[in-house]
Formats: structure tokens, C-alpha cells, sequence
């Protein structure tokens, strides 16, 4: 019976030897899997961290472009706030001219509506006209411009007076 009970055990121990095999083999298999999906996911997470490199330049790219932009707009709102200025001061000193030239015009209306005696007129002097000074700015060519428009009106105003007296 001895060589039974050795027989028996013989057979279980190579039975249970092909069992571990077998799952040795299984494990084996699924480690090469696991292997392989760990080599995917080495690749996966050096993708994502180039992927975050290259996110994170483009974003400091971003942030650098912003601050130009910044920049580029405040100097350009100054210099708008600047031509604002100047303008507003332009139209004020055109608002004082034609203020004057209509005071004058008024003062050259009223003193033709104004009966006036009759005096024998002298002889009409020839009038040159002083060439205006050279404008010191933009406005002062304008300013000359209409300074010299006041004065041919007011010597054809005076004209039409000296004709009418006659």
C-alpha cells in the first residue's frame, strides 16, 4: 500500500505542478499585457507633460503679448487725451475769432445803416494790405487766413459807405 500512497501522492503533486504551471503561464501572459499597457501609458504621460511644456510657453507667450498690448494702448489713449486737448483748445480759439469777425461785421452793418451828412469824400487812397506775419503754428495760418478774410471785408464795406455818400 506504501507504493499506492507514494503512486497517489506522486500524481497529486504533478498535478497540482501542471495546475501551477498552467497559472504560471496565465500570469505570465497578463504581465506581458500589463507590461505592454505600462509601456502605452510611460508614452500616454510623456505626451501629456510635452504637451503641458508646450502649453505653458504658449500661455507666457500670451501673458507677454498681453502686457505689450497694454502697454501699446495706454500710450495710445494718452496720445488721443493729448489731440483732444489740442483740438478743444483750437476750437475755442476759433470760436474767440469768429466772435471778433462778427462783432466786426455787426459794427460795419450798423455803421452803414446809420444816416450819415453828406461830405464830399477825398480822393480813395490806395490801401495795400501789410502781408500778414509768417503763423508761428497751424492755427496762426488759419488765424491769418481769416484775420486777412475780416479785413478785405470790412475795405469793400467801407467802399460801398464811401459810394453810397457820393
Amino acid at each position: 500500500m506504501s507504493v499506492l500512497v507514494t503512486l497517489l501522492a506522486d500524481l497529486l503533486v504533478a498535478v497540482l505542478l501542471v495546475a501551477t504551471i498552467v497559472s504560471s503561464m496565465r500570469l505570465s501572459r497578463k504581465i506581458a499585457v500589463m507590461k505592454g499597457d505600462e509601456a502605452a501609458l510611460r508614452q500616454t504621460i510623456g505626451d501629456l507633460m510635452v504637451a503641458s511644456n508646450t502649453a505653458e510657453r504658449a500661455i507666457a507667450g500670451l501673458r507677454n503679448a498681453l502686457d505689450e498690448c497694454d502697454r501699446t494702448l495706454a500710450e495710445r489713449l494718452g496720445t488721443a487725451e493729448r489731440y483732444a486737448t489740442d483740438i478743444a483748445a483750437q476750437v475755442q480759439a476759433g470760436e474767440g475769432v469768429l466772435a471778433r469777425i462778427g462783432a466786426i461785421v455787426s459794427e460795419m452793418g450798423s455803421a452803414a445803416r446809420a444816416p450819415r451828412p453828406v461830405v464830399p469824400a477825398p480822393a480813395p487812397e490806395p490801401v495795400v494790405a501789410a502781408p500778414p506775419p509768417p503763423p508761428a503754428s497751424p492755427n496762426g495760418e488759419r488765424l491769418g487766413a481769416a484775420a486777412a478774410a475780416a479785413l478785405a471785408m470790412s475795405e469793400r464795406a467801407l467802399s460801398r459807405v464811401r459810394s453810397r455818400a457820393a
